[in-house]
């Protein structure tokens, strides 16, 4: 039986599904996955000729020291997000999700909201990296999360300065900053994906207590920095799961899963198409 076949034998017997997501499930969309200093610069390539790395700039530091270039690339960042519309393979998930007696849950490392924009219930996402549709203080002056649907940030690329006014902390009137863990990141508020783990526990404790079968499928997660990964593999170690990992450069998986050579999308169509005839 090939790996497809297989894939959906375990997507249909499953009772829950949990869908797992890094940046390659948004590359379908249309969004930079940031993927090495040549995909990151290909995708700002004025940041090139600053010679930053994405984890150089992707750094809280610079709220503090260089604000404007912050909040040009997560300004940039923020309204790409907006913009974007999720591909249709979010649509196809969800339809095997609402298939499924026990539900499902969503673990993704991705910070730009584009499975609450498909559909999928708030309340059953866990955010492990937070959201750029959220604030915090830069100054951490308290643990406040606010919506950052009033965040209005021009940028000049040319440049690859952002416009005064930056977004504030209505706290103290001190600078924001997206609530996103970044890199060397001290100052995360973390509350929010806190709550989004908590209620993510719970689902699993209530599963646990029937012994329901769960189909874990994984999109676009790299082993870079393998957060989702680590989360996928961590669900299948108990009987009765089975991991369906969609990775176009890693597909590997331990004994007994099952790896996809393709995108997101790809991966998902083909799924569909097998399990429709």
């Amino acid at each position: 039986m090939s790996n497809v076949l297989a894939a959906v034998e375990a997507i249909r017997n499953a009772d829950a599904l949990l869908i797992c997501a890094g940046a390659g499930m948004g590359v379908d969309s249309g969004l930079p996955d940031f993927r090495g200093n040549a995909g990151f610069w290909k995708a700002y390539p004025v940041v090139a000729r600053l010679g930053l790395s994405f984890s150089e700039l992707a750094n809280p530091a610079w709220f503090k020291e260089d604000p404007h270039l912050a909040w040009a690339f997560y300004g940039h960042r923020l309204q790409l997000y907006r913009e974007t519309k999720p591909h249709e393979g979010f649509a196809i998930l969800q339809n095997w999700a609402k298939s499924k007696k026990d539900g499902y849950f969503v673990f993704t490392s991705n910070v730009d909201g584009q499975f609450q924009k498909a559909g999928f219930d708030a309340e059953q996402i866990v955010e492990c990296h937070g959201s750029i549709h959220h604030c915090q203080c830069a100054n951490y002056c308290r643990n406040d999360i606010w919506p950052a649907k009033d965040a209005a940030v021009r940028v000049d690329m040319t440049t690859f300065r952002a416009e005064d006014p930056l977004p504030q902390c209505p706290r103290c009137g001190g600078m924001a900053r997206p609530n996103i863990l970044m890199f060397n990141d001290f100052d995360w508020v973390h509350e929010r994906s806190a709550e989004q783990q908590k209620r993510f526990v719970q689902w699993q404790r209530r599963l646990e207590g029937h012994a329901a079968k769960i189909a874990v499928i994984e999109m676009g997660a790299g082993a870079a920095i393998p957060s989702v990964r680590h989360e996928s593999e961590r669900m299948v170690k108990r009987p009765g799961r089975t991991l369906i990992r969609i990775n176009p450069r890693e597909p590997e998986v331990p004994a007994g899963q099952f790896g996809l050579a393709m995108g997101a999308l790809a991966g998902i169509r083909e799924l569909d198409e097998a399990m429709t005839g």
